[in-house]
């Protein structure tokens, strides 16, 4: 399994055009995975844009238990760069608890592959990484990517069904705002979906493609996977390591962001003095900090920036970054069990939260609020959460967009009913041809 890898650097000269060419050109495989940074200036970021194309291995999980060590195990034969997802549902790997919910979108619980051929793109220089036996294919791809033609196919107009309607919605919100009441949690992230059935997509690359102009997410991602398709737009890191250094950077407390300086300037002034917004936000990263602090080195977890607001193309959000020092010895993938699924995703306490999202969503979430990333040869790693994304299965026509909120015991059910359909604005109006 293991494999020697060549490298060439190749000039790029206009990278926009390039990045939407390769999207194309890898989603005519069986397997492709890009992800954009959309040139945000993230101090964390190693690249501006990388993906990968062709399975030389993999290795998935259907059922939730033993996962992690079914990844440990491909990852100390692979000892190479590895590309994939943790879905939400392993969190019964972790804790006892169970994903009985329905789910029409039937991606794998765990799936990693090692990947034939990776393009790294850093300003206009992109560094081509071939296992050996395919780097004779280098210029041929280069050729094949530069040639390659983006077809505007028509997207179908789609109007997408609630899977919880308001006043379930207010009905739920309520039996959980008593659950907090009573002290059986603090703080939890409900969500719901936004679904579409008979649904034909001729070009998912072409969806992304546009969506991602829109948005420009500093974690966004276009993956294809045979028949299921994954066109992310986050805006959240979920955890990272660069050698000994973990980092990990919650998202709690949204607005809309507004086109004019001005205008927007007002709301993020609510939004960062919102104390409902800023508790939500305190009360993750207080999780996040246990989270890294079980494999953290003594007294290395600190607060790098505590709830600053962040100004995205449609949204503005309230971010911290948390971050801990690590011996190197710790494996990576037992990093990421020991704090998955992640805090601003679950809520506090979060096994009992789990429990309460299992009881009363109506939906197995899947890989939404999972963590789509990669793994490099030498254990380093980068992962986003999965939100604000689009998740497609071609074979039965289903497409799934949920979204969610924070419930604290200051929360309004009308608010956080309104900033759930905040956050699905941007695909409802897209699909909608609005």
């Amino acid at each position: 399994m293991f494999s020697n890898r060549q490298s060439r650097e190749i000039l790029i000269r206009d990278t926009k055009q390039f990045k939407d060419k390769i999207i194309f050109w890898g989603a005519k495989s069986d397997t492709f995975v890009a992800f954009d940074t959309n040139n945000y200036n993230d101090k964390y970021g190693r690249f501006d844009f990388i993906a990968f194309e062709g399975v030389n291995s993999h290795v998935n999980c259907s059922e939730d238990k033993a996962a992690f060590s079914n990844l440990r195990d491909f990852s100390n034969k692979a000892k190479d760069w590895l590309i994939g997802y943790f879905s939400y549902d392993l969190k019964n790997d972790i804790e006892n608890l169970d994903s009985n919910n329905y789910d029409n979108l039937n991606f794998y619980s765990l799936y990693f592959f090692q990947p034939k051929k990776i393009f790294i793109l850093k300003g206009k220089i992109l560094n081509c990484i071939y296992i050996d036996r395919y780097f004779y294919q280098l210029d041929k791809d280069i050729e094949d990517i530069h040639q390659t033609k983006i077809i505007n196919y028509i997207i179908p107009k789609i109007n997408l069904n609630k899977r919880i309607s308001k006043k379930e919605y207010i009905d739920i919100f309520n039996h959980i705002k008593y659950n907090i009441n009573r002290g059986n949690i603090f703080e939890i992230n409900f969500c719901m979906e936004f679904f579409a059935e008979d649904i034909n997509i001729q070009s998912p690359e072409q969806v992304f493609n546009q969506l991602n102009k829109l948005s420009r997410m500093p974690m966004s991602a276009f993956c294809k996977f045979w028949d299921k398709y994954v066109l992310c737009l986050s805006p959240e890191r979920y955890l990272s390591r660069d050698g000994g250094k973990i980092v990990s950077q919650p998202i709690k407390g949204t607005a809309k962001a507004m086109s004019s300086k001005f205008k927007n300037k007002k709301i993020v002034d609510m939004l960062k003095n919102d104390p409902k917004e800023i508790k939500e936000n305190i009360m993750t990263v207080d999780m996040v900090r246990n989270d890294l602090s079980k494999m953290a080195n003594n007294f290395s977890v600190r607060v790098e920036e505590l709830c600053k607001v962040y100004s995205y193309n449609q949204i503005n959000q309230i971010v911290s970054t948390v971050s801990s020092e690590v011996d190197k010895n710790i494996n990576s993938i037992d990093m990421i069990k020991s704090t998955f699924p992640m805090a601003s995703m679950t809520g506090v306490p979060k096994n009992r939260a789990m429990q309460i999202i299992e009881k009363y969503e109506k939906t197995k979430r899947g890989l939404y609020s999972g963590a789509l990333g990669y793994f490099t040869p030498s254990g380093d790693f980068d992962f986003n959460v999965v939100i604000r994304t689009i998740l497609y299965n071609k074979l039965n026509n289903y497409l799934s967009y949920s979204v969610g909120s924070a419930i604290t015991d200051l929360s309004s059910a009308e608010k956080e009913y309104d900033e759930c359909i905040l956050k699905a604005k941007l695909i409802n109006e897209f699909f909608s041809g609005k």
